[in-house]
């Protein structure tokens, strides 16, 4: 008998999960599934008659189980709390983690709600009031809530990723540079914030307008938490900011939106003013170190755009923040 040859990324059937989803969790004989999105993780939508929900298989090798547990236990906090985002849900043995025997080893699989609304990049300046009160509510739940996950520091935003980065690219190249030179001068940033006066807790690290669903312009749902972990609370404001600025090329629609964000924000928690002098510098952090995560996960994530001139394009979106920030590199 031939051996089956190895793999790394196998894309499970979508029948046969609907099977499995139907048998774990008590769905009914009309339980539907089918392929999302292959990124990452891999992302199915799952029909039962009128409900609907999202099962989530990690990608082999991408986070233990462990991580798994403390990003669930923080979203199960939320939960409790009575803030928007889509949660986990238990089997009929109350297990919230399913075990899958892929061809390339043992994948991760979790059911959860379907978060209300829909996904748009073009939402108004009225919902990005709304979203800056919905951030903020979700940081009054996480702030001292601490996971045994990652906490996002200088060496592990910066230092390592950069090194990972030049080795992808293997080569002396303008952008490599630029990157070298940004993470010494964030170093020094972060290194010598006064932490006393920074909020710190559970970040979700990748709020932006993929990773929400906006219901009716009234209510704002968060999901995808698989970067949770520890850190200073302004990293996810932050990072909403630059993708508002990367996503809006018209820098006066930009302000409009970005102002009413934090004036929502501010109308449920402050943000203090060492945390405002920070957040043109966090989000830079949070760029570098996912530039290196496309390149650390490229076998399993394959980008066909990773190449020279992608990163050419997200330096390119770094630079325009820099410039818009009026920010001086030394």
């Amino acid at each position: 008998m031939t051996e089956k040859f190895p793999t790394i990324n196998s894309t499970l059937s979508s029948n046969e999960l609907a099977k499995l989803i139907r048998q774990k969790y008590g769905l009914s004989d009309k339980t539907e599934c089918s392929i999302f999105r292959l990124a990452m993780n891999h992302l199915y939508i799952v029909y039962d008659d009128e409900n609907k929900y999202v099962f989530r298989v990690y990608t082999h090798n991408w986070r233990t189980k462990l991580e798994i547990k403390e990003e669930l236990r923080l979203l199960l906090h939320l939960k409790e709390t009575d803030r928007q985002v889509a949660y986990p849900i238990a089997d009929k043995s109350n297990q919230y983690i399913q075990e899958i025997e892929a061809s390339e080893g043992t994948r991760f699989g979790v059911l959860f709600s379907y978060a209300k609304g829909t996904k748009t990049a073009k939402f108004s300046q009225q919902t990005s009031f709304l979203i800056g009160q919905a951030l903020a509510k979700v940081h009054q739940s996480t702030e001292d809530f601490e996971l045994n996950r990652v906490s996002y520091n200088s060496q592990n935003l910066l230092i390592k990723p950069v090194s990972r980065t030049k080795e992808f690219f293997n080569k002396n190249i303008n952008e490599i540079e630029f990157l070298e030179k940004l993470s010494a001068f964030l170093t020094l940033k972060i290194d010598n914030t006064d932490q006393q006066k920074m909020r710190y807790g559970s970040v979700h690290l990748d709020v932006w307008f993929d990773n929400l669903h906006i219901d009716d312009e009234k209510e704002i749902t968060f999901f995808d938490f698989d970067f949770c972990g520890n850190g200073y609370l302004c990293f996810d404001i932050s990072y909403f900011l630059f993708q508002l600025l990367a996503t809006n090329l018209n820098e006066e629609e930009y302000q409009v939106k970005a102002e009413s964000f934090l004036k929502g924000y501010e109308a449920i928690t402050e943000i203090s003013s060492e945390e405002k002098q920070f957040l043109p510098f966090a989000c830079l952090a949070i760029m570098t170190y996912y530039i290196s995560i496309q390149c650390d996960r490229f076998e399993y994530w394959t980008n066909i755009f990773l190449n020279e001139d992608h990163l050419k394009r997200m330096v390119g979106n770094l630079k325009r923040w820099i410039s818009y920030n009026k920010i001086e590199i030394v």
